[in-house]
């Protein structure tokens, strides 16, 4: 070990699959067809997603830099016996000082190539990184999203796994309703049963009853579950470091009549939107294609996108709206997410998770 820390480990563990290897090299030659193009020799990767997606490792307080050659991961000795075992094809160092500073003497040293830093950089990080570089610096953003909006099968496989979990959690849920739980006890209920399952929640559960509904984020309060009463419930887990992202309504007793024909208004809807998904669709005619359709049964259409991607954080590229003109791509997951909200009243929102395809699509969550 140098006097940066420089551990020999971070060589494929036996805990890594040939799979997994095989693909995070993938991602790297891809991002640096890319850094070559713009004539970039070193990246600074600072967003933990980003980092995750090209050396395997899930903890936190780490940087990964892509060089011409190697991939460094920029850890502390918290994280030192986790990342030998996660890390895939990276050299790990185990820094002494603040990241910025590992950063830029790590860059300073190899003194070949222009660098560049991920824009999600604090503005403090990035002074200090150039403080440390002799060539130019400067802040780049979108390469690696943009490569991981496309899954490999291992990704869809992660993400498929996260939704069969769901919808054993919401099930489990769901026998468990009466009348008289309030929406925190519910919501814990239902993040309960999704590490009974062996994921864990993706983001904090959103469980709306009655009017609250009409709030499309809603963080659950301690309103109690009448009788007759509907419920809204948002939530997704995480399973492998991947996300799905669910939203389904039910009805406690009776439904009224205006709340059935909202509810299969946005049914109607987000089946129009399914029926476009293909790849080379653009994202604004799926987004339109829900919006004409609640539009033509005389409601309000909601002012959120119809959906954004999915992956290893829950909102990914693409998104899914009127003001992506681009379009899907194969191998790319979305979701779709009309809703109908009546402030005061009730909301109703159906969200599922779409694998794009050359053909058509494929639904994945099935609850």
């Amino acid at each position: 070990m140098n006097q940066y820390g420089r551990s020999k480990a971070g060589k494929d563990s036996g805990r890594v699959s040939q799979m997994q290897r095989e693909n995070i090299k993938s991602r790297v030659e891809k991002i640096r067809s890319r850094l070559g193009r713009k004539k970039i020799g070193w990246l600074v990767v600072t967003k933990p997603a980003n980092v995750t997606y090209i050396t395997g490792f899930s903890g936190d307080d780490s940087w990964a830099v892509i060089g011409p050659k190697r991939v460094y991961l920029l850890t502390d000795s918290r994280y030192s016996e986790q990342a030998k075992d996660e890390c895939v094809g990276c050299r790990i160092i185990e820094r002494k000082g603040a990241l910025a500073e590992a950063a830029g003497k790590l860059t300073k040293r190899m003194k070949t190539g222009a660098v560049a830093v991920e824009e999600s950089a604090s503005i403090g990080d990035l002074k200090s990184i150039r403080k440390n570089v002799e060539v130019g610096c400067r802040t780049v953003g979108g390469i690696i999203e943009s490569i991981r909006s496309v899954k490999d099968e291992e990704e869809v496989v992660a993400i498929r796994t996260a939704a069969r979990l769901a919808a054993k959690a919401v099930e489990r849920m769901r026998s468990k309703i009466r009348a008289g739980l309030t929406e925190n006890e519910l919501a814990g209920m239902l993040e309960w049963e999704i590490r009974q399952q062996g994921g864990e929640a993706a983001f904090e559960t959103i469980v709306a009853f009655g009017s609250n509904a009409s709030r499309p984020h809603h963080r659950p309060t301690d309103r109690r579950l009448r009788k007759n009463d509907t419920i809204l419930v948002d939530f997704g887990v995480r399973y492998g470091g991947y996300c799905c992202d669910v939203t389904r309504c039910f009805v406690v007793g009776q439904a009224t009549a205006y709340y059935k024909k909202i509810y299969e208004a946005v049914k109607e809807a987000q089946q129009a939107a399914i029926r476009m998904v293909r790849a080379g669709v653009k994202a604004s005619a799926v987004d339109a294609a829900a919006r004409e359709a609640i539009k033509r049964q005389g409601l309000p259409v909601y002012g959120h996108g119809t959906g954004h991607g999915l992956g290893l954080e829950v909102h990914e590229q693409p998104t899914v709206s009127w003001l992506n003109k681009g379009k899907l791509r194969a191998g790319e997951v979305i979701t779709i997410e009309p809703g109908v909200y009546i402030p005061g009243r009730m909301g109703v929102r159906i969200e599922d998770n779409i694998l794009v395809t050359e053909g058509g699509c494929e639904v994945l969550t099935l609850c």
